[in-house]
């Protein structure tokens, strides 16, 4: 499938939705997430184009890089910026828990709330990752259904009297397109984007998101030293309260394991690993 037929793809998809968007959200219709990414641009564009209607939202985690910011704000100035209500450091200390790979309470603190009892529109891709090539277009968290629209459309009314409250419908309109296929949306249509990506950023959410590989950690750690500053502050006071294997008695030394990716079981006291604690996977 070409781009141009993805593109005609994503807009009769978003219209498809768009009755059942406003059926739980009559003022706003369509909750759409937005991080300022390349992925998020595409999507925000691609509803434009759709004609469907919808409200943009960016959720704030504290370690935010300031250029997205400034970006967002300038390039989007009707997206609305939700800040945290508690910095990721204060969660940290609150969870006795620093976010890993395997451990990434994060992303359901500060993300992925958001958009509850509305249907939320997505900008994954199958092409980012094994995990999100499992994915489906259209999606009821707490895996309640997962399909296509047509599948889901066969069962409407009950799944959209079934997700009011606290669930919440998820579309992914570009789930289909590549990485090519994005960059060529954009700069085809002349949309620019964040300057991080042209100093050879890939990607450019959270900074020491636990999911960046080392590389990116350090190139973070260059660029923002007050984030380093802080998360060491953080995995000092775990371990003086013992939350934190004694081994690293030297908040460096633990925050060096830390961003290396290291087991998170020597990372953590036994009486940590032996809690039992729903972090949203």
């Amino acid at each position: 499938m070409n781009l141009q037929s993805k593109i005609e793809y994503s807009i009769a998809l978003l219209r498809k939705c768009e009755q059942m968007a406003l059926e739980m959200d009559s003022e706003n219709g369509f909750y759409l997430a937005f991080s300022g990414g390349k992925d998020s641009q595409a999507l925000y564009h691609i509803a434009k184009m759709a004609g469907v209607k919808f409200k943009a939202h960016m959720n704030l985690t504290s370690v935010d890089p300031p250029e997205v910011i400034r970006f967002v704000k300038r390039n989007y100035p009707d997206v609305e910026l939700i800040k945290p209500k508690m910095s990721i450091y204060d969660m940290a200390l609150k969870k006795h828990l620093i976010p890993t790979r395997t451990i990434r309470w994060c992303c359901a603190e500060y993300k992925e709330m958001s958009g509850a009892g509305k249907v939320t529109l997505i900008g994954i891709r199958h092409a980012e990752s094994s995990r999100r090539s499992k994915r489906n277009e259209v999606e009821i968290n707490n895996h309640k259904f997962s399909g296509n629209f047509d599948q889901f459309s066969e069962h409407l009314e009950k799944m959209v009297t079934c997700v009011r409250g606290k669930d919440k419908i998820l579309v992914s309109p570009i789930i289909h397109w590549s990485d090519n296929d994005v960059w060529s949306f954009l700069n085809k249509n002349g949309i620019e984007h964040c300057s991080l990506y042209d100093e050879g950023y890939k990607r450019i959410g959270c900074i020491l998101c636990p999911m960046s590989n080392y590389r990116q950690k350090i190139r973070d750690i260059q660029r923002f030293p007050h984030v380093k500053h802080k998360w060491i502050q953080a995995i000092q006071k775990l371990i003086d309260e013992g939350y934190i294997n004694r081994n690293f008695s030297d908040a460096e030394f633990g925050f060096d394991w830390w961003i290396s990716d290291k087991s998170f079981e020597k990372f953590y006291a036994d009486e940590v690993l032996q809690q039992k604690i729903d972090f949203g996977e």
